[in-house]
């Protein structure tokens, strides 16, 4: 059994130059929330190899069914692969990636795998599955993250830094398909040259400069609805930084004072959006104690 957390992207640039794929991805910055998936993994030897993955959610889980083949050795049997999701799918929390890595890290742990190789796994199933660029780099720890360099660990490089704020997640529409977006040019050429004025020179990055550099991204890539902006806008004037988590019509927001964080909570009550607090996590994917 393993636990991989969600995640919210602020803002990155594509970066797929390497010919080691596990050197691709994305650089950028985000932060890895409390909540993620949960994958429980069951082993029935046999002679023939069959591998199933399941959840919680409508419809097949490809790039974690992916992640599952990628590691299950032949002729083992039958491997199924449970998944709870506890973020909504679709909507910018890195769901595919969580998912992908829980998966792989639960069946690594049935045949002694190394945690290296089930990275590298979920990675590229994610990668080539088209539902993200850097999701599980990202969430290998905590807090807030810093892509530094494309890719996984040690092709990759990834800083991680405690996020004591609490944040304030919504959803304001129906999901954004992730592959569509990344297909498009005309946006990846927008997201590009938005990265290309917000990307640190340096390694270090505040809280507050992550918070202000995911606003400008925001704004800069255009990607938010009408119902959405409308939102941004309204948290930000109640005394709150707000970004979109990308790809998903959602948002993040962290009060900038606790008379903001009571304007900003009655605001989006008066406007029906239902929005979870919750801290970001403080440590990254894991086999859960004593299951794997």
């Amino acid at each position: 059994m393993a636990f991989a957390p969600a995640h919210v992207t602020g803002f990155f640039a594509p970066d797929l130059r390497a010919c080691d794929p596990r050197g691709r991805g994305s650089i950028g910055a985000g932060l890895v929330l409390e909540l993620g998936v949960t994958a429980f993994a069951v082993l029935e030897p046999g002679r023939t190899t069959r591998v199933t993955v399941e959840g919680d959610v409508s419809g097949p889980l490809p790039i974690s069914l992916e992640a599952a083949r990628g590691l299950v050795p032949p002729g083992s049997g039958r491997v199924r692969v449970h998944l709870t999701h506890q973020m909504p799918v679709g909507q910018g929390f890195g769901m595919s990636a969580a998912g992908a890595l829980s998966t792989a890290l639960a069946v690594a742990g049935l045949f002694g795998i190394p945690r290296q190789r089930a990275v590298e796994v979920a990675h590229l199933a994610e990668l080539f599955g088209g539902g993200g660029l850097g999701g599980v780099a990202a969430i290998l720890g905590g807090g807030l993250e810093y892509r530094i360099r494309a890719g996984v660990p040690p092709a990759g490089r990834v800083v991680h830094r405690s996020f004591p704020s609490r944040i304030l997640i919504g959803v304001v529409g129906r999901p954004l398909a992730s592959p569509r977006v990344l297909a498009d040019p005309h946006v990846l050429r927008r997201i590009t040259g938005a990265a290309n004025d917000i990307l640190p020179t340096k390694p270090e990055l505040t809280s507050t400069q992550f918070l202000e550099k995911s606003e400008r991204f925001t704004d800069r890539v255009r990607l938010t609805s009408p119902a959405l902006t409308r939102t941004l806008r309204a948290i930000r004037t109640e005394g709150g930084w707000a970004a979109q988590a990308m790809f998903g019509r959602s948002f993040f927001a962290v009060p900038r004072s606790r008379a903001g964080h009571r304007r900003i909570l009655r605001e989006l009550e008066r406007r029906r959006i239902p929005a979870v607090e919750m801290s970001a996590g403080s440590r990254g994917a894991m086999l859960l104690p004593g299951l794997g």
